[in-house]
């Protein structure tokens, strides 16, 4: 099912056309079915780093596991399977502390729901193998968060640096990261879904509309079904869906959508209509999604194509950034630096214009407040903090200037 617009795939590799041949088929025994010249002259190693860097090795492992090695060669499909393995262990080990955290939390009178994780890996999937995830997302009321800091400190997590020293967090962000240096396990703790301004559910709201997950013995909270949906749109458009494992999580949410579920009320009432029709658009012509029949008059405005098309750029050259940077032996290194940098203003200059009117003047006030980076350049005691605003454009020129001298 097929919506009136053409993307333009042209800048698309062969190696991930490839990859996103393998996603769309739906049974493990349609991958037989993959024409030849589709392998034909694949940079293997390329694709190895690619289905690595958007996280979807652990379903194209399963689906090319059986493939006769003279379409995709063995040693290709053995490293597959040693990542698989190794996610596999480490979603496992992220699900037993997943089910620690909530136990603890809940017996501390903490009220919390998870974002991502094992949790919506066994929603969505079915199985926590398939998909990957760094770290344990956790949402908690803003006014739990010195609580939740204390529980996780008594545990042995480790807050990561941020700006707090200026009493800024509140406002300038959405999240604190710990690191367990035994388990080696990163939780982030949020008190927003995203990153400020921005009109968003209140923590009340989603809890009355959670989920309790099958996972775990001791019961852990998530998202309810449409509130889920939402906020990994929000989130995938966010960062320019420059991971195809977020465009996949939706086709798994969309084909298994029940027919009676509507979150046109949620769309109505928090504006989510731009990302929602940029995701079914990306979806859909990458991944050849369904689109619901109600949603599609979303997917057709030139405002949700302009996104969708800034996307498959975005994906593209994001890819590139990770993946070759310094790679290019005909130029030298300060060439290299100067593409790369080229590279990356192109990127953030998309990631600008994907913005809101408001998000970019608050953008611009987040670069002229002081961060914990000028902390560390110029030690000043509390009582001289304000003196970081006027020092500010120096300390910022300071820090670019000793970068490139690097």
């Amino acid at each position: 099912m097929n919506i009136n617009y053409s993307l333009d795939l042209s800048t698309i590799s062969r190696e991930l056309r490839l990859l996103l041949e393998i996603m769309k088929r739906e049974h493990e025994d349609s991958i037989w079915t993959l024409k030849k010249e589709l392998v034909k002259d694949i940079d293997w190693e390329l694709f190895l780093k690619l289905a690595n860097h958007h996280r979807i090795y652990p379903i194209i492992y399963l689906k090319i596991k059986m493939i006769d090695g003279n379409m995709i060669p063995t040693r290709v499909i053995e490293i597959l399977h040693q990542k698989y393995k190794e996610n596999t262990y480490h979603m496992l080990r992220l699900a037993a502390e997943m089910e620690i955290v909530s136990k603890i939390f809940t017996e501390n009178h903490i009220r919390l729901l998870f974002l991502k994780g094992p949790v919506i890996a066994q929603d969505m999937y079915g199985d926590i193998s398939l998909r990957t995830s760094k770290d344990l997302d956790i949402l908690v009321p803003i006014n739990d968060i010195s609580k939740a800091e204390e529980l996780l400190l008594k545990y042995g997590y480790m807050r990561e640096e941020s700006s707090m020293a200026f009493d800024n967090w509140r406002w300038m962000t959405h999240h604190v990261t710990y690191f367990h240096p035994q388990k080696k396990v990163q939780i982030e703790i949020h008190w927003r879904l995203h990153p400020p301004p921005g009109k968003e559910p209140s923590f009340d709201e989603l809890w009355e509309r959670k989920r309790v997950s099958t996972l775990t013995t001791y019961p852990v909270n998530f998202f309810g079904k449409e509130d889920l949906f939402i906020y990994l749109v929000d989130h995938g458009a966010r960062h320019g869906w420059f991971r195809l494992r977020w465009l996949v999580d939706i086709d798994k949410i969309i084909r298994k959508r029940n027919d009676k579920e509507n979150i046109n009320l949620l769309l109505k009432k928090y504006l989510h209509y731009n990302n929602i029709g940029q995701a079914f658009i990306l979806a859909n012509k990458l991944l050849n999604t369904p689109i619901p029949e109600e949603m599609k008059s979303i997917s057709t405005g030139k405002r949700t194509s302009k996104l969708a098309q800034f996307s498959i750029f975005y994906i593209v050259k994001k890819g590139d950034l990770e993946i070759n940077q310094y790679n290019d032996k005909s130029l030298n290194y300060s060439n290299n630096l100067m593409k790369l940098n080229l590279q990356k203003s192109l990127v953030n200059r998309y990631l600008f214009s994907m913005k809101s009117n408001l998000q970019k003047i608050f953008f611009v006030l987040q670069l002229l407040y002081p961060s914990h980076e000028d902390s560390v350049i110029l030690k000043l005691p509390k009582p001289l903090y304000f003196l970081y605003f006027p020092l500010r454009p120096f300390l910022w020129a300071w820090r670019k200037t000793r970068k490139q001298s690097v």
